[in-house]
């Protein structure tokens, strides 16, 4: 499970800031790392709604060669598999990828046009999204040029595009990437291509329930790492394998792990390698379970990892995995004082207010460390998660425990990069801005870590019910967002923080955030949505259901009170003593829900308070936000990583730089990293 910044870590009090434009583009671009200042500027470039940052590997020169290389070769890894993703997403990306980066190195004519312009935000805004979706609201990104325009580029550089991967560019098919809107074929009105085109909804839900685990108590994870298709009408899997589905990227893949695999730190690091190169080899998913085991199982180390076709958030009906990789190197200070959450795990778990039936009563293996990112790829890339928790398997969670990290050098680039323009503008009052300013930035953190730690790893399902993608169907991922967002919150406002040593005044911590959830989860969060469109994303919608439940809720008792002041709106907060109570009933539902598989219960919840937008809120957000230049979205450029060789082609060394752009990186990234045909 990934933890989405809350727009993000505190959009309130990161977004803004001054944004810094690029030039135009030479005719070819070469990648030039260039050195890291010494006054590290976080800010790379502002185009759309989007911002790109990038971010330092702290603790790199404390790494021993061996560890360098182990790092090195996973992140090589990583970006082999990284067209995966871009047709994974949409069935034509590749394609269209290819002819607008020819045009855009090629073309040598006029620069200076409003067309011009217009196409390298486009092609920057496919490149941030891994396509031409938008990377969170997933509806079809506009171009603001014409299809007679983008016609006269392709002819002056030479460039083929044409039929159904021209026309949708400008047309209104495939217009959103997962559609999980209620009372529609999902499988047929999304269009990321996880499915083959004559696939329903039904079709997925019999096919799958016909598959049968060899041990039901062991669930495997069927569809994971497959495409489904139709051939002669016959429903079949396209295996991801080395010789199957996306083979030549995945051979890679393979050639790079078994590269780390011979610098491993430990037997139990090398083991997890050996079954993931196994898995990737055959896709065999009882090898996928195993690797899982193990990986969970190996702690020990200053290096770890995440590779493969992992969250399920891009299919509509929660069945198969993105590929993605995130490369992780120890932060030894923030773990060791963050690691007091997973030795007290079973704590959290007795004193929450579950029902007493879908309480764990052995809660094992939570691990957290506060991790460096060293390198992204896939999924996790630009946009990336603040915090992971895995493995996804319930049964694994449950018999061995689980892995949960939050992105510190993320967090870190995210805080440095920001203002608090919007924090003055949305917040309340004087109080509130002054918590925030004070403990915003820790709640955060704390959030992040009772999410992953105790949220993910807490609860458990009744005898005999199935996995939540078949139970809770299209809403098991918002439903689980929720659950654990839940449980942080519950527990930000409680002494039992203060007790373990992780804050000072845990009422001023748990304020903050408590203000900082109802603020974004009812106002701020809107800026990301056109008026009139419905939240579609899976951690927007847990953010308002949770934010809306509790504050219809406690009307009665005016818990969160809405103020109108000089024609603006506020949410107030008057009683954090029985908000702390509302959070808890409402944590209490949502794990019934998951342990019991109540559809019609999770399709009230989050049709009913995650789903629609009140207009008239939406519209005066808007009109709020127009002040602030700094774009709603952030991601990253990743570090550059170059070894040096000796005579005999031994790495001897391996430096850190930084690439000099977004579009450069993107560029190296399609010149070096493509192992795909553009038709898969």
């Amino acid at each position: 499970m990934k933890f989405k910044s809350i727009l993000p870590v505190a959009l309130l009090v990161i977004m803004a800031f001054s944004c810094k434009e690029e030039a135009s583009q030479p005719e070819v671009v070469e990648t030039k790392p260039v050195e890291v200042a010494q006054e590290f500027d976080y800010t790379v470039e502002q185009f759309a709604d989007i911002k790109v940052l990038r971010y330092q590997i702290p603790g790199w020169e404390n790494l021993t060669l061996k560890e360098q290389k182990l790092v090195y070769y996973l992140t090589q890894a990583g970006l082999a598999g990284r067209d995966i993703i871009w047709d994974q997403n949409y069935r034509h990306n590749l394609k269209i990828r290819e002819a607008l980066e020819q045009v855009y190195t090629q073309y040598q004519g006029d620069k200076t046009t409003d067309d011009w312009k217009a196409f390298e935000v486009y092609l920057k805004r496919v490149w941030f999204s891994n396509g031409i979706h938008h990377h969170y609201s997933n509806t079809k990104l506009k171009p603001e040029f014409s299809s007679e325009y983008l016609t006269t580029l392709l002819t002056e550089t030479s460039t083929t595009l044409e039929g159904e991967a021209f026309e949708v560019i400008f047309n209104d098919n495939d217009t959103k990437k997962v559609n999980k809107a209620k009372n529609i074929d999902n499988v047929a009105m999304s269009a990321t291509n996880f499915y083959g085109p004559d696939v329903t909804n039904a079709d997925v839900e019999a096919f799958y329930a016909k598959k049968t685990s060899p041990n039901p108590e062991k669930p495997l994870s069927f569809g994971l790492n497959s495409q489904l298709v139709k051939e002669d009408g016959e429903l079949k899997e396209r295996i991801y394998k080395s010789d199957g589905l996306y083979g030549s990227a995945i051979d890679e893949i393979v050639s790079w792990l078994e590269k780390a695999k011979s610098v491993a730190e430990n037997k139990a690091q090398a083991d997890a390698l050996a079954l993931l190169i196994t898995y990737y080899k055959t896709g065999d998913l009882q090898t996928w379970d195993d690797y899982n085991v193990a990986w969970t199982a190996a702690t020990e180390g200053n290096v770890d990892y995440i590779n493969s076709f992992i969250e399920v958030y891009n299919d509509p009906l929660g069945y198969r995995g993105s590929y993605e990789t995130i490369v992780q190197i120890k932060d030894f200070d923030m773990s060791e004082k963050m690691a007091v959450l997973s030795e007290n795990a079973q704590w959290f778990e007795d004193n929450s207010p579950l029902m007493e039936d879908h309480k764990k009563k052995n809660v094992v293996g939570v691990t957290y460390k506060v991790v460096n990112v060293a390198g992204e790829a896939g999924d996790a890339s630009p946009s990336t998660p603040i915090g992971v928790n895995l493995p996804n398997a319930n049964w694994i969670r449950a018999a061995v425990g689980s892995k949960s990290v939050s992105l510190g050098n993320i967090i870190n680039a995210y805080n440095n990069a920001g203002g608090s323009g919007r924090l003055k503008e949305f917040a309340h009052d004087e109080d509130e801005i002054q918590l925030e300013d004070t403990y915003g930035q820790l709640a955060d953190k704390l959030h992040t870590a009772l999410h992953e730690v105790i949220g993910h790893a807490s609860g458990q399902l009744n005898p005999g019910v199935g996995e939540t993608k078949e139970t809770l169907k299209n809403y098991a991922s918002t439903l689980e967002e929720g659950r654990a967002d839940l449980v942080g919150l519950y527990y930000l406002y409680t002494p039992k923080l203060q007790e373990l040593g992780l804050v000072d005044d845990w009422k001023s911590v748990g304020k903050a955030a408590y203000d900082g959830y109802i603020r974004n989860g009812l106002m701020t969060q809107l800026i990301r949505l056109e008026l009139g469109d419905d939240v579609e994303e899976a951690h927007m919608r847990n953010r308002q259901w949770v934010s809306a439940w509790v504050f219809e809720k406690g009307q009665a008792d005016n818990i969160i009170e809405k103020v109108t002041r000089d024609g603006k709106t506020y949410f107030n907060i008057n009683d954090y003593d029985k908000l702390h109570e509302l959070f808890g009933q409402l944590l209490r539902e949502t794990q019934r829900i998951k342990s019991e598989g109540d559809f019609e219960a999770v399709q009230a919840l989050v049709e009913g308070y995650g789903v629609k937008v009140d207009q008239d809120i939406h519209s005066e957000v808007l009109e709020r936000n127009k002040q602030f230049t700094s774009a709603p979205y952030s991601g990253f450029v990743n570090p550059v990583l170059v070894p040096e060789t000796n005579d005999a082609g031994d790495i001897i060394s391996i430096k850190v730089t930084q690439p000099a752009g977004f579009p450069e990186q993107m560029l190296d990234y399609s010149k070096n990293h493509s192992f795909l045909p553009t038709v898969n």
